[in-house]
């Protein structure tokens, strides 16, 4: 018999997209695929040269469940550099990507229960990380007209004596909206105020557009640096998804509760990766800027092509590298005599008839919306978009 908790849980909906986009890229069919949330850029070829170095030299055994004592001292270093955090290695660890960083970190704190308020649309991974901690996820609803932030009075409203936790994700998948320091600083005063955890997710820190500021939450004071657990990775700005390496900045309480659950579960992460993760943080950061430079150029044309078509209204995202545009309007047209429905049933359309995968906006809690990603390369954008205006224009 399956567990009631194992029922529970909905599969990745941006992974089970981007498996089938895959499969029928097997299949030789030439398919569009707007739902991979990875860069489409190649790891830095230094960062890679350090995990071919480690592999050769023999590093191939445990490390200490936490990180190395390497790894950990550069991010304690990046944090200082990059978002004025003071924090020692024994308030850090090192974890197998963001994701897994964040399910320690709930699993960590959250007890059953207790309530974790969430921002929607959200990552598709939130609530489900909440309930296998049984938790209880309460949603804050956003939408474009406030650039998908909420505002101080909707998270106030959303606090009860059972919050535990928020998690806050700027810049933010799926919407690329931004926090802007007034309102980091107005959501740590509340935090402190009524003492619940931030759980701040900044994985997409480095790519933020228009000059905009990312601020650390944990970086506005003692008060609420007590309540924040900063996560952070590789994946987003050193194009190392498949590498697997995330990690958490928080009390060493958190820390040491994380690594007890850790070492149980993944035991460390892979050896020859931390190395690599060093030379990531502790090498020439042009790399970086070069792909959000580029990232930057793909934005600004997908959302006029999105605009233009017949039906489509898309905001111009402040971060990450998603487009999250509005297709409600299409909504009760018909194909074929098959009605759209929804989110669902515009995605399926697009992939059955334009063959381009992109995500439903109804597995980030927001079925009015679609989620595209444009780590891709232009060529790519401008030939799914044709196919795309070209699919809507057939709806009747």
């Amino acid at each position: 018999m399956i567990s009631e908790r194992a029922k529970r849980i909905s599969p990745s909906a941006t992974l089970a997209i981007s498996a089938k986009a895959k499969a029928m890229q097997a299949q030789g069919i030439d398919v569009v695929n707007f739902s991979a949330g990875e860069p489409d850029f190649d790891t830095p070829q230094p960062i890679k040269d350090a995990a071919i170095e480690s592999l050769q030299s023999g590093f191939t055994k445990y490390t200490p469940t936490s990180g190395t004592p390497d790894l950990k001292k550069a991010i304690v270093e990046k944090l200082k550099r990059d978002n004025g955090l003071d924090y020692q290695p024994s308030e850090v660890i090192v974890s197998l990507g963001a994701k897994h960083s964040i399910y320690n970190a709930v699993l960590a704190t959250v007890n059953p229960g207790e309530e974790v308020i969430i921002p929607a649309p959200y990552w598709v991974s939130y609530p489900e990380i909440v309930g296998m901690a049984d938790g209880k996820p309460v949603y804050v609803h956003t939408d474009e007209s406030t650039g998908f932030t909420m505002s101080i009075e909707q998270l106030r409203d959303a606090v009860t004596p059972k919050t535990r936790m928020l998690i806050l994700n700027s810049p933010s998948n799926p919407t690329g909206g931004v926090y802007d320091r007034k309102q980091i600083e107005q959501i740590a005063e509340l935090a402190v105020d009524k003492g619940f955890y931030v759980l701040s997710d900044e994985i997409y820190e480095k790519v933020i557009y228009d000059g905009r500021e990312h601020v650390s939450i944990a970086s506005l004071g003692p008060d609420i640096k007590k309540l924040t657990i900063t996560v952070n990775g590789f994946s987003k700005a050193y194009s190392m998804t498949g590498w697997r390496l995330g990690y958490v900045a928080a009390e060493k309480e958190i820390v040491s509760a994380m690594d007890a659950i850790q070492s149980h579960s993944a035991s460390n992460m892979v050896s020859f990766t931390q190395p690599a993760g060093v030379v990531a943080l502790n090498g020439p950061q042009d790399v970086v800027a070069k792909m959000v430079a580029e990232f930057d150029r793909r934005r600004a044309y997908i959302v006029e092509r999105l605009n233009s078509i017949d039906g489509v209204s898309c905001y111009m995202p402040g971060g990450a590298f998603y487009v999250f545009p509005n297709v409600s309007m299409l909504y009760g047209r018909r194909f074929e005599g098959n009605e759209i429905t929804g989110s669902d049933a515009f995605a399926e359309y697009m992939l059955k008839n334009a063959n381009i995968a992109m995500v439903a906006g109804s597995g980030f809690g927001a079925d009015n919306y679609v989620r595209l990603s444009y780590a891709t390369s232009m060529e790519a954008i401008a030939k799914g978009l044709d196919r795309m205006a070209e699919a809507i224009g057939k709806l009747q």
